[in-house]
């Protein structure tokens, strides 16, 4: 199993940004995935997860209304569309696994499977 996280960069506030989360070794439908976001010092943090039996989705309240999770099954890819990007969202994102292919809430970081390496992004003026 393997997940290779990309699209992170620079962007100014307001801007947007897609994150891709290539996997490989399983089917995205055997799992959900999520997004999830650390700044050093601090905390990682659930974003986004979309479940992988039904593509149910789920958000933190952070990011909900400007930040929408997706997959593409073809692919095999999940994306994180990034919109009205703020400072704080400025972090490393990564993108894990969970157990099972419903998606545990997003606080209970620490039982995700397998993590990805991470990107950057950096919101800055």
């Amino acid at each position: 199993v393997q997940l290779q996280a990309s699209g992170g960069g620079y962007v100014q506030p307001g801007g947007s940004l897609r994150l891709s989360c290539q996997a490989s070794g399983f089917a995205l439908a055997d799992y959900g995935i999520g997004w999830f976001r650390q700044v050093p010092g601090k905390e990682r943090e659930g974003v986004a997860c979309i479940s992988g039996h039904n593509e149910a989705t789920d958000y933190s309240r952070s990011v909900k209304g400007r930040f929408a999770i997706s997959r593409d099954i073809a692919k095999n890819t999940v994306y994180l569309q990034m919109n009205s990007l703020k400072f704080e969202d400025s972090a490393v994102y990564y993108c894990a696994t969970d157990v099972g292919p419903v998606c545990a809430p997003l606080s209970l970081t620490s039982i995700r499977d397998y993590w990805g390496q991470g990107t950057l992004v950096t919101v800055s003026a």
